[in-house]
């Protein structure tokens, strides 16, 4: 019974945001959002169900559910109490949020009710909190906002002691809505990332994901670039106004590593890219072998199991040929827009082509971005003189060194980048800075 908390906590990393169309009144909506959250508190999962669109029904079945639903107290501690509802409306009907209180965090459920009043889509979110700065002897940290088209991102920036220049880092997330800490379980590895860098004499700015902060954002069609790329430039921008700060680099990790060459060309006056856990091959590829690899992880994979895979490389298969489903069809409920956009990322071609030196890392126990991935780099850079290759054969996804093969549990213990990656990152970077 362990297989479905993997799928859910994987799949929670790669959505952006479940949508669907919502509905009726207010306050009928808000009653159908309690009575979803009554059913799932005292385990009447069956009766949960049935509350459901169709379409989320199958996607979520019962079974699922409780798996999903019961492994919560495993991740945030036990439940303590629910906030008061809130809603707004939303497509056709309304999005109702309800805070749902646990000892170690708040989660935000966000439940589309649609105009049937039936569930339409169910999405729980750790809510935002104020983050802290620190300040020792090696640094100092400041909240700064990254100024968009409409609106702006919150980021922290961790700026070396002393008068400067420092060379410059923006780090920039993998995919899914992550904080500035792209915090996972009790890991926090662009904390650890700011705090590394930041003592040996680099300034680093991170920032909360737009799909985290405003995932109404999103709710049409869009881009990786729109989801990525745009963000990172505007960081870029922001962090090159500092005072004291240049030559700037961008560092990518998995997602945002595969798109580091883009962001640097787009940018412009970018001294170089570090791509940590970088995809060499589509990324909706990879995703469907990802989701392989974790539903077999317990020596067997289920009916369910199959069918959510074969049902998510159906409809990548079909967007491939030209169909346009309906977002709440989609995989993973984004749009054919955005699967597309992926696709186009042609990651070692890009690289090629920006012409700036490059920093390759990869931990020898990812299971997300694999060895094939890195033997793509190898074959790519291996004799690129602007190309610099580290491989750790300890270090998982995010950095963290153990012995056993890397699982998705592995995530919720707590432990720390590997400092032998940050020594190196640090050294090419202050090498290509000339300090």
């Amino acid at each position: 019974m362990n297989r479905f908390p993997r799928l859910f906590r994987h799949l929670a990393g790669v959505c952006l945001i479940v949508l669907s169309g919502a509905a009726a009144a207010d306050d009928e909506a808000r009653q159908r959002a309690r009575e979803l959250l009554e059913h799932l508190d005292v385990g009447r999962y069956t009766d949960a169900v049935a509350l459901f669109a169709p379409a989320l029904a199958e996607a979520l079945p019962a079974e699922r559910l409780h798996v999903f639903w019961a492994s919560l107290p495993a991740l945030y501690g036990p439940r303590l109490q629910r906030g008061a509802a809130s809603d707004e409306p939303f497509g056709s009907g309304y999005k109702v949020r309800i805070p749902l209180h646990h000892e170690q965090t708040t989660l935000l459920a966000e439940i589309g009710i649609n105009a049937r009043r039936q569930v339409a889509s169910l999405l729980l979110q750790p809510q935002m909190r104020p983050p802290q700065l620190e300040k020792n002897e090696r640094f100092a940290e400041s909240a700064l906002e990254i100024p968009l088209a409409q609106g702006s991102l919150p980021a922290t920036l961790t700026r070396p002691a002393g008068p400067g220049p420092f060379p410059g880092v923006v780090l920039v997330h993998g995919s899914g809505p992550h904080d500035r800490d792209e915090q996972i379980g009790g890991n926090r590895p662009f904390r650890d990332l700011a705090h590394g860098l930041a003592a040996h004499g680099i300034a680093v700015l991170r920032y909360d994901k737009r799909s985290r902060l405003r995932p109404a954002d999103y709710a049409g069609d869009f881009s990786i670039d729109d989801e990525t790329t745009d963000d990172a430039v505007a960081a870029l921008k922001l962090l090159a106004e500092q005072p004291a700060i240049g030559p700037l680099f961008v560092f990518g990790h998995s997602q945002g590593a595969m798109l580091a060459p883009r962001i640097a060309g787009r940018a412009g006056s970018v001294a170089g890219a570090i791509l940590w856990a970088a995809p060499a091959r589509p990324l909706a590829t990879a995703l469907v072998e990802q989701l392989g690899r974790i539903a077999a992880m317990d020596g067997s994979v289920s009916a369910d199991e199959k069918r959510l895979i074969d049902d998510i490389a159906a409809g990548l298969a079909d967007i491939r040929a030209g169909v346009n489903p309906p977002r709440a069809e989609a995989p993973l409920q984004l749009p054919a827009a955005y699967w597309r956009s992926l696709e186009a990322v042609a990651a070692v071609a890009e690289a090629k082509q920006a012409g700036i030196p490059l920093l390759l890392l990869h931990g020898g126990r990812d299971y997300q971005v694999t060895d094939a991935d890195w033997q793509a780099w190898r074959a790519a850079f291996a004799d690129d003189p602007r190309a610099t290759l580290r491989h750790y054969p300890a270090l998982n996804h995010i950095g963290v060194a153990g012995e056993a093969p890397s699982r998705p549990e592995e995530y919720l213990q707590a432990g720390r980048v590997d400092r032998a990656l940050i020594d190196d990152a640090a050294a090419w970077i202050r090498e290509r800075a000339g300090r």
